[in-house]
């Protein structure tokens, strides 16, 4: 049977273990597993302010885990479907925040969606860390 490539995607932001958890979930599904790390960009325009790290810290931070394969920069949620025919990626996973946003890419590859880590959110931490 011919390797299996996973894909996903995140902003992987003020890591933490809910990040851990994801990565390791979907690399347990395949044998390779390829991340998408969301550009300072693409965060601005979805959530109204930069990431707390840069870009290229946050990629040097999701390349260095055991679970990641390679990583690259997603530039636009609109270009899932062109990230994942270029990374040749069986399965796309995402976070059950997503359920059902890339049900049209099943057309392509198997789509996943886990549940997220109870009670961890890297929006709430910040939060929590700006209001202290």
């Amino acid at each position: 049977m011919a390797d299996r490539t996973v894909i996903t995607f995140g902003t992987y932001d003020v890591f933490h273990v809910g990040h851990v958890r994801l990565l390791e979930r979907a690399r347990a599904l395949g044998d390779r597993l390829v991340v998408g790390v969301s550009s300072d960009a693409l965060n601005i325009s979805k959530k109204g302010r930069p990431p707390v790290y840069s870009q290229d810290e946050r990629m040097e931070i999701v390349a260095s885990l055991r679970a990641v394969d390679d990583v690259f920069v997603e530039e636009s949620l609109e270009l899932k479907r062109e990230y994942i025919v270029e990374h040749k990626a069986d399965i796309l996973t995402m976070g059950d925040d997503w359920k059902g946003r890339f049900d049209e890419m099943a057309d392509i590859c198997e789509v996943v969606y886990f549940p997220r880590t109870p009670s961890v959110s890297t929006t709430a931490l910040i939060e929590h860390i700006a209001n202290r």
